[in-house]
């Protein structure tokens, strides 16, 4: 079975051919980052802050690709099936590869996070999602092509697809629901 053209590569490719040095991992948690800590879903802030780790202004290619990973995580985190896709490389890219896209997503992700994060404490659970994120970021290179290598990558990666939940679930509290207007009978 041939292997597929990864979201991941595809992205990759699109900001390499924009002249643009940034990973479509780090590009991918800094938007997760930003939306669990309440940053919202509104394109324009979003653009902004992308627009921070270009080189240059992004073409508008590259604009409404930002535009539609929004989308894409706004339904992810919003939708009735809550699940988390990560933009990284397959899982047939060399377990280096694959590490170092999951350390600059986790960057990307502590970016976001900390550039919209408000005054309000975090929980003791919160805080230490957040330190393993940190962590995570460093401990790259830590891991050989190994089959052990390969299952301790793989569990990072399903610590990774809930860890935002959690952040999501407790920054962005959704709003009460209205009450019940008393009926006239």
């Amino acid at each position: 079975m041939p292997t597929q053209n990864s979201p991941y590569s595809a992205f990759a490719t699109l900001l390499a051919s924009s002249g643009q040095p940034i990973s479509p991992a780090e590009l991918h948690g800094l938007l997760l980052g930003r939306s669990c800590a309440g940053a919202g879903f509104e394109p324009a802030p979003w653009l902004m802050d992308a627009s921070d780790l270009f080189s240059a202004e992004p073409e508008e290619n590259i604009k409404q690709a930002l535009i539609g990973l929004q989308q894409m995580v706004k339904a992810e985190l919003t939708g009735d099936e809550i699940t988390v896709v990560l933009l990284l490389p397959n899982d047939d890219a060399p377990l280096a590869e694959r590490a170092i896209a999951m350390g600059q997503w986790c960057q990307g992700f502590l970016a976001g996070f900390g550039l919209t994060a408000r005054d309000a404490a975090l929980s003791a659970e919160a805080m230490e999602v957040l330190q393993d994120l940190a962590a995570i970021a460093q401990v790259q290179e830590a891991l050989e092509e190994s089959e052990d290598g390969e299952n301790d990558y793989m569990e990072v990666m399903e610590y990774l697809r809930v860890a935002p939940l959690l952040l999501f679930t407790e920054c962005v509290k959704p709003a009460a629901p209205a009450a019940p207007k008393p009926s006239l009978h």
